[in-house]
């Protein structure tokens, strides 16, 4: 495994959500970026959800987690760091796999009116991912203090970390308001920044 695998394994996991995250809204005449989650658009019988789950969200989670864990050896040893990778392959990369394997009801019941066993699982995970993928952000970026020219990564976790985190709270405490489409995405866009920037970082290591 070498730099430029890795650099790409970020990449890729970054394109494999992004991609289908747009395009599964052109399934619906209203659908709404905005006002509806993500997972509205790959939910159980929707017209091609399975296609997105399986060639997006999907080899998303598994590049993410090829990104996080081969990462770690090209940068300074850490335990901070070890744990905080660890963390997102399995939180985040993890997670974006489960969802996938395990989508939500159509139009992701939010009400959790007689939830199907693959909603339950599916909510259940995307909470534990918004709920703990902040706190990886923030331990690798206090192990960033020690990378070469690591400041700016220092910066970016932390404040990655910190939008996620806020915008988690905003959605736990209103998951059925007009603007969770937009919270989410926010979550996820801090989250995909912070991958991007961090794999340009690595691949520029000597």
């Amino acid at each position: 495994m070498n730099k430029t695998n890795t650099f790409w394994f970020g990449i890729l996991g970054v394109l494999f959500f992004i991609v289908p995250s747009v395009l599964g809204g052109f399934q619906f005449e209203n659908y709404s970026h905005i006002q509806q989650f993500i997972s509205e658009s790959y939910a159980i019988d929707t017209p091609y959800g399975i296609y997105l789950r399986l060639f997006g969200f999907l080899p998303s989670g598994v590049f993410i987690i090829l990104f996080s864990m081969s990462a770690i050896k090209f940068l300074p040893k850490s335990n901070l760091l070890k744990i905080g990778l660890t963390g997102f392959a399995f939180f985040y990369g993890l997670g974006n796999i489960i969802v996938s394997v395990f989508p939500c009801d159509a139009g992701c019941n939010k009400e959790l009116i007689n939830p199907s066993i693959s909603h339950i699982i599916h909510i259940f995970s995307g909470a534990i991912t918004y709920t703990f993928v902040p706190f990886c952000l923030f331990l690798i970026g206090v192990s960033a203090n020690k990378w070469n020219n690591g400041k700016r990564m220092v910066i970016l976790s932390v404040l990655c970390g910190a939008v996620a985190f806020l915008l988690s709270m905003l959605l736990s405490i209103n998951p059925t308001g007009q603007f969770i489409g937009l919270i989410q995405r926010g979550i996820e866009m801090s989250i995909l920044l912070w991958v991007t920037v961090f794999a340009f970082y690595i691949k520029k290591q000597k």
